[in-house]
């Protein structure tokens, strides 16, 4: 009897991890997750695509976006407040939903942590060639390692260091707004009476079947603001701040974002620069290759901002992971060693980071975006389905989201439309990832739910 009791109490004692300490503000929580959501290289990356879909309706497509994201948002605030772990999504959903669907979640955020850092790294060549050509894998893999490195630091460091990179990026995106309503060429009634200009001069209608297209990218655009709840175990009075944090992540990311689109909506000098949505071009017609040399570069400084940021909180999942019990006993306790110095996540972002290098110096890790695009849906419905059934749970009482259920529903249908309209086969990839993930945990982790997978309550 002594030997099972000395063999089941002390190893718990002796493997609890160190937690992440409580010092980061509203304020630099913002910051960070701000430079996540990256609006300056959203404006210049994904919204040139959208304006040659959407022509002068860009603006009215974003502006639906942005109220389909309040409703993400509401959601993320609601279950932020309730579970403020480092698990993010994960860790939400398998309290709610349970550690099967929590499991699920996990593996699909593992392809997001795999994906989308080296894919986002390697943008940064191809805005710092005006000034130097470079090799775009190579590229990409030093901003990996020094996103790495940085990332290392303690957070109130990174929400410093992002917040200057993100200053720079808000200058730039206020730099075309200024330059671009000073250049009107087209009336404002341009923006709610859209049409869509095409290379030979001419124009089609603007349609809700238009819109509707031209939504799930607009969706994207503001992708990133609910990555707060990745910070909220390091948030200060958590359950005020984790919706503070992500709501304010979002007004500003909408305001950095679609001010700037509407600028260069009117201020294109003619119809056909507008419909070869060439930004820099439109750039430099307002202001000369200074302005547009040194909005490229913000862009650039912007991508390594958002690397930045990913690893951190990439880096943090990791860490719950291990936290929860994911992986072997050594390995869990390798991955949720904190820095003794800058109580960081050391190994996890390690782990985060240098795999993200080597892939986007050696393999064409861009042909899988589009499995991302449709595995982030997948995790939004999740988290609005959570958002629906978190009041029966027991979770703490919390920030509570206005007119519930409505904007959890609302969400779930806008997902659900932006999914169909998918490739089917990144729907079918994911399908194979949720049915293994499914697969993995009914064999494996069903059965040990006291000692795998373990949901720790901090």
């Amino acid at each position: 009897m002594s030997r099972t009791n000395e063999a089941a109490s002390p190893p718990a004692a002796r493997t609890e991890p160190e937690r992440l300490p409580r010092v980061l503000t509203i304020f630099g929580g913002v910051l960070l997750t701000l430079s996540c959501v990256t609006p300056a290289s959203s404006l210049f990356i994904v919204v040139p695509p959208l304006v040659q879909t959407q022509g002068t309706g860009v603006v009215l497509t974003l502006a639906l976006a942005a109220l389909v994201s309040l409703g993400v948002a509401f959601c993320y605030s609601e279950l932020g407040t309730r579970f403020p772990h480092a698990g993010g999504e994960y860790s939400i959903v398998a309290r709610v939903l349970g550690r099967g669907a929590g499991w699920v979640t996990f593996v699909m955020s593992l392809a997001m942590i795999v994906v989308v850092p080296p894919v986002i790294a390697l943008g940064t060549a191809d805005y710092l060639s005006s000034l130097v050509e470079l090799n775009t894998p190579a590229t990409g893999a030093v901003v990996m390692l020094l996103a790495t490195v940085t990332a290392v630091l303690d957070v109130r460091s990174n929400a410093l260091v992002t917040g200057i990179f993100l200053g720079i990026e808000i200058m730039a995106a206020a730099l075309v707004a200024v330059f671009g309503f000073a250049h009107v060429n087209r009336p404002l009634s341009t923006l709610v009476a859209p049409t869509i200009p095409d290379s030979a001069g001419g124009s089609a209608p603007f349609t809700l079947a238009v819109l509707l297209t031209g939504l799930a990218v607009g969706i994207f655009t503001f992708q990133g603001f609910g990555s707060a709840v990745y910070l909220s175990e390091e948030l200060r009075d958590p359950r005020r701040n984790v919706a503070r944090t992500v709501l304010w992540s979002l007004l500003a990311a909408v305001v950095i974002t679609v001010l700037p689109t509407a600028a260069i909506v009117l201020g294109a000098p003619t119809d056909t620069d507008l419909a070869t949505a060439d930004f820099p071009a439109i750039v430099e017609s307002w202001g000369g290759p200074v302005l547009s040399t040194f909005v490229s570069l913000a862009v650039a400084a912007a991508i390594l901002n958002a690397v930045i940021v990913m690893v951190l909180q990439n880096a943090r999942v990791i860490y719950a992971s291990a936290r929860d019990q994911a992986w072997p006993a050594p390995v869990n306790r390798a991955l949720s060693r904190l820095h003794p110095r800058w109580k960081s996540p050391w190994v996890s972002t390690l782990v985060v980071g240098v795999p993200g290098a080597v892939l986007a110096g050696l393999v064409d890790i861009e042909a899988l975006i589009g499995l991302t695009g449709v595995v982030v849906a997948v995790l939004y419905l999740l988290i609005a389905i959570a958002a629906l059934r978190v009041r029966r749970s027991t979770g703490q009482e919390a920030w509570r989201m206005p007119l519930w259920p409505v904007p959890a529903l609302v969400t779930a249908a806008a997902i659900v439309l932006a999914l169909a309209n998918q490739s089917m086969v990144d729907l079918l990839l994911t399908a194979a990832v949720v049915v293994l993930a499914a697969a993995y945990y009914a064999v494996h982790l069903r059965r040990r739910e006291t000692t795998h997978w373990v949901m720790k309550n901090n």
